[in-house]
């Protein structure tokens, strides 16, 4: 193996492992600034270091702080400390290897050699999610059996009944999947999501399964225990559910988990349903050949986002009431500086890549790039959703969880599967 393969293998384990581990931070800023929006209130806007807010992602800092030096507390009354003190590893573990498989770029070839863009390349990709999320509720079935308390316990019966009641109608919406795209590899779905439909429509999951990309995204958020569908914490009814007697890291261990899942989940719905690192109009081969005049459009775009950009920062940037030497346009106009330090930055790489060789090794690590940067945007997008809808709708009852899961979903589920199958035999 030489050392470009040692590298690159280096780069895509840690871009899977230590990306969802970042988007903590994103997701938890995202919540918090969402929920100020919806709610027509501020977010986190106090926490700084030395002036600096950074927009409310200070807040993270103070309470990753806060949680860290927390008293861990493990009750006289909880029997099976061993399984209390697991559970939450098992959460957290399970969400960030189920997004290992998740392909956040097309193939890359590099002199002659194909490098796949998955942290775990394996061909069994959207088999290898379904049985990694499904095995997270073990952790919170242990958390609230382990607990020894009542309100734990309702709250993992909860979990579980959740996802016996979910995970048949998404792996449903995934069959009728499996006959579109005919392979289970998640890159190869992502690779034939490439295509055009009738020369002009992208041939996009969520246009040619649109019944499917419904079932699948309301399942979606039944298994990772988000509003609607947080009934196995259920704060006014079971006080907090199956973490009710966790405390300090134990508990930040858990919320994390829940994060990294919903990140995991949004990246799964972003392959299936919406192109995965496929930008529309360009696919793969066609941004390699064209790659310079893509690199150029670029440089004339980036200067022009900035600026509009910046001047968002100066508007939004400034305290509510008049201050002298106001601290918060000194803030805003560092990170104005910094941005265009960034875009300079940018300006250059792409720059090169004008001066490099049509078609050669500079143009396939720029499209990996520019598709990994697709992909996760992509990604934001989709979380952006969930924090959406939590701030949206309210908390359904038990029972209409599990009508909504027996009664619509997998009948739909179902009769989607057949009538899939119907056009795929008629048009082949």
């Amino acid at each position: 193996m030489s050392l470009l393969d040692i590298l690159l293998v280096a780069i895509r384990v840690a871009f899977a492992a230590f990306v969802p581990l970042c988007f903590i931070a994103v997701c938890v800023w995202m919540e918090r600034r969402g929920a100020g929006f919806f709610q027509d209130r501020a977010g986190p806007n106090r926490a700084n270091i030395f002036g600096f807010r950074a927009a409310g992602l200070v807040q993270n800092l103070a309470d990753g702080a806060k949680l860290f030096f927390k008293e861990d507390v493990i009750s006289d009354h909880i029997q099976h400390k061993f399984y209390f003190v697991i559970a939450p590893l098992i959460v957290f573990f399970t969400a960030v290897v189920s997004f290992a498989v998740v392909p956040f770029a097309d193939t890359l070839v590099l002199n002659g050699k194909s490098y796949i863009m998955q942290g775990i390349p394996i061909d069994i990709g959207i088999l290898w999610f379904l049985a990694l999320a499904g095995f997270g509720v073990y952790g919170i079935i242990l958390a609230g059996w382990s607990s020894t308390n009542k309100y734990g316990l309702l709250g993992s019966l909860r979990s579980t009944a959740q996802v016996i009641s979910y995970e048949i109608p998404m792996g449903l919406a995934i069959v009728s999947l499996l006959v579109v795209y005919g392979t289970v590899n998640l890159n190869g779905m992502a690779q034939f999501q490439g295509q055009l439909l009738f020369g002009f429509i992208p041939m996009w999951g969520i246009i040619l399964q649109p019944v499917g990309f419904l079932i699948f995204v309301i399942a979606a958020f039944a298994e990772t225990n988000r509003t609607p569908f947080d009934l196995a914490e259920g704060e006014s009814e079971i006080v907090a559910g199956f973490h009710v007697e966790y405390s300090a890291m134990k508990f930040a261990i858990f919320f994390m988990g829940e994060y990294i899942a919903m990140f995991a989940s949004s990246a799964i719905i972003v392959t299936l349903y919406f192109g995965g690192y496929q930008i529309p109009f360009l696919s793969t081969d066609t941004l390699i050949t064209y790659a310079k005049p893509v690199a150029f459009l670029l440089m004339l775009g980036l200067p022009a986002g900035m600026y509009f950009f910046a001047g968002w920062i100066r508007k939004n940037n400034v305290s509510h009431y008049p201050r002298k030497n106001d601290p918060r346009v000194y803030e805003g106009n560092i990170y104005i500086k910094g941005f265009w330090g960034l875009v300079i930055l940018l300006e250059l790489i792409l720059f090169a890549i004008l001066l490099c060789k049509s078609g050669g090794a500079a143009a396939h690590i720029f499209v990996v790039l520019l598709q990994i940067c697709t992909f996760l945007m992509k990604v934001t997008m989709m979380i952006f959703v969930y924090i959406w809808v939590r701030w949206t709708l309210p908390r359904f009852r038990y029972d209409q969880l599990q009508k909504i899961g027996w009664q619509v979903l997998l009948p739909a589920a179902l009769l989607n599967i057949f009538i899939t199958s119907a056009f795929v035999v008629a048009l082949s």
